[in-house]
């Protein structure tokens, strides 16, 4: 079980958490940086940068783009599962997350997959075939042998072979070894992964629980605020940065109006005429405040960066988009004032 933490308040809880989540100018390198927070999400949307992209930035500023992927599939200090970036220490947790794909079925979409799987064997067999014998391969370089006729899926489209990696790649049969271009490559999972212990499904839960809580600093728990044990309070350097949707200062929506009284959503899948600001706008963090947030877009082909809408306080907002902008290689925004 998670360490229960002790109480604060809301002005102490404000500065452990932008401590806790390297917010306040301690970051180093990215390695070190994915380590305290525990990883990464991934997402596809790159309206500015990509998440992964964006946090890194947050808290290192600038920073060499191809470190990342050097960690990743060269020195391979970082892996990515499931549309997360961990570090490879997390590997023996990760293999007891695999394991609930590979035996639970207490959600629809797992006896979904569970079913998938089962009806098509021959299918899985081929994939593990070609990659033990072709690997690393695109998913493209497979051909689609499932059984059953074609269906259009919601992610995969009516060509199943995706549908068939992803299954295996959540339960650690296959690995994501590299990328070309937005493409991923795909090998065995036992040629990818160091050989490691796995921990059981709860006892990486409680790993997992127990690392979300030291990375947050301070969680929220039935209305009180409560610090982690080893969490250190202290001043917070007067920076300006913004913050992407995923990242996880944020996440926690309850908790980021305890700290900061700052209703926020993504709100993406929000139909244009109910969005309250944007599609893609990111909070605007100034020392240990949220301060207000903006909608910045990046124009690759003019090689420009605009300013599509800017709420609460914004007369610091040019220290976060001149650096952000020099950082992507494009022109700022005219500051709004």
């Amino acid at each position: 079980m998670a360490s229960r933490g002790t109480e604060v308040g809301v002005e102490e809880a404000r500065r452990i958490a932008i401590r806790a989540q390297a917010l306040d100018g301690s970051a180093t390198t990215v390695l070190e940086t994915v380590r305290r927070l525990g990883f990464l999400q991934l997402d596809p949307i790159a309206t500015v940068a990509t998440p992964q992209e964006l946090v890194l930035w947050s808290r290192l500023g600038a920073f060499d783009r191809g470190e990342l992927d050097r960690l990743l599939w060269e020195e391979r200090a970082l892996f990515e599962w499931n549309a997360f970036i961990w570090p490879i220490e997390s590997l023996p947790m990760v293999r007891g997350l695999m394991s609930r794909w590979r035996t639970s079925t207490h959600y629809e979409h797992e006896r979904w997959g569970h079913a998938f799987i089962a009806e098509n064997q021959s299918f899985r067999r081929y994939i593990l075939k070609e990659l033990s014998r072709r690997g690393p391969l695109l998913s493209r370089e497979l051909e689609d042998k499932a059984a059953g006729p074609s269906r259009d899926h919601r992610w995969y489209g009516s060509r199943r072979v995706g549908l068939m990696l992803t299954l295996l790649h959540r339960r650690g049969e296959i690995a994501i070894t590299g990328r070309r271009g937005r493409q991923r490559l795909w090998d065995l999972g036992e040629r990818w992964y160091p050989p490691t212990r796995a921990l059981s499904l709860a006892q990486a839960n409680r790993r997992l629980d127990e690392q979300r809580f030291r990375a947050l600093g301070v969680r929220l728990e039935k209305g009180r605020l409560l610090a982690h044990p080893d969490a250190t309070d202290g001043p917070i350097a007067d920076r300006v940065t913004l913050l992407s949707p995923f990242d996880r200062l944020i996440h926690d929506r309850d908790r980021t109006e305890a700290l900061w009284d700052f209703f926020y959503r993504l709100e993406m899948y929000v139909t244009p005429a109910k969005r309250e600001y944007g599609y893609y706008v990111l909070p605007l963090l100034a020392g240990d405040r949220l301060v207000g947030r903006v909608e910045p877009v990046v124009d690759r082909k003019t090689g420009t960066m605009r300013l599509l809408g800017a709420w609460g306080n914004t007369s610091r907002l040019d220290e976060a988009t001149g650096p952000l902008a020099g950082f992507l290689g494009v022109e700022p925004p005219p500051f709004p004032g």
